[in-house]
């Protein structure tokens, strides 16, 4: 899903830049283009990207159910907030991506995003529609903030500080939306973890269906599948982990959550290695 857009390229004087067209009538578009591999902040969107991002959305369920049943649930919260506050400034620190600092972030905003939504409703007693519809709204702001600001919502644009700091609170949003949303048709909808799991299966592959036989814009279909990742693997992972009186298979949300870590450090290894999600020339989804 990341056929190229022309997009505006950063300078040394300004987070806006000349359009790459402007390059190209000089002979320098190619290097340019080039370059601006190296300074993005983001990978490309694999189909390792959409695996990995599975699995954090699963260990991120399960991690932060394990750390709140194992520790004090306020010292689990205060952990969680402090370790994805240093992985999103060693993220912000590096000048382009790589994949271990990068995939770190997003595992902690899968743990901490997880436990926020969690905090509304346990901590709080705020229903889980209540905090859905609270996080698509608060999603829907930093998104029209967002393209009033920078004018587009790619995120193959990706190498200017503020439209990473965007990109950063989008992604800490949809965890949280996906996280409550996924509750809700599991709890407050009744249909489990199972039956939650396959619906969201279903509506991620809408948009990838839609962009590849339809050509729904690539930026919606983009967003709308990252959105429905958060649920679909949290289910998942729910009812793998969870005990049978609760619907699930009862694993154990610990041992769950020990694979899907050990998954995870070997497809971001493996990437380090080859750079298969740094090559512009991917054209998966």
């Amino acid at each position: 899903m990341n056929r190229p857009i022309p997009e505006q390229q950063p300078n040394a004087d300004s987070e806006l830049a000349r359009p790459s067209f402007v390059h190209a009538q000089s002979g320098f578009a190619e290097p340019v283009h080039h370059a601006m591999r190296f300074i993005k902040k983001v990978p490309e969107i694999t189909v390792y990207f959409w695996i990995i991002k599975l699995l954090t959305t699963a260990m991120g369920e399960t991690t932060s159910d394990y750390l709140v049943h194992q520790l004090n649930p306020l010292i689990a919260v205060a952990l969680g907030g402090v370790g994805l506050l240093v992985a999103l400034v060693l993220q912000l620190s590096v000048r382009r991506y790589m994949p271990a600092i990068y995939w770190l972030a997003v595992v902690m905003v899968a743990i901490f995003g997880t436990m926020a939504a969690d905090v509304l409703h346990i901590g709080l007693g705020i229903p889980y529609l209540v905090s859905t519809v609270f996080f698509a709204v608060a999603l829907a702001i930093i998104f029209v903030v967002w393209y009033m600001s920078e004018k587009t919502l790619s995120i193959h644009s990706i190498y200017t500080r503020r439209r990473e700091l965007f990109y950063w609170a989008t992604v800490m949003a949809t965890f949280a939306l996906g996280t409550a949303a996924g509750d809700m048709t599991a709890s407050t909808m009744g249909l489990g973890y199972l039956s939650s799991g396959i619906l969201f299966a279903v509506l991620f592959a809408v948009p990838a269906l839609a962009y590849w036989l339809l050509g729904l814009n690539e930026i919606l279909a983009f967003w709308f599948a990252y959105i429905v990742t958060r649920p679909l693997g949290a289910s998942f992972a729910d009812w793998i982990g969870k005990s049978h009186a609760l619907g699930g298979l009862g694993l154990g949300t610990g041992k769950v959550s020990l694979g899907l870590t050990i998954l995870i450090v070997g497809f971001v290894g493996y990437l380090t290695l080859t750079h298969k999600d740094s090559k512009s020339e991917q054209k998966n989804f």
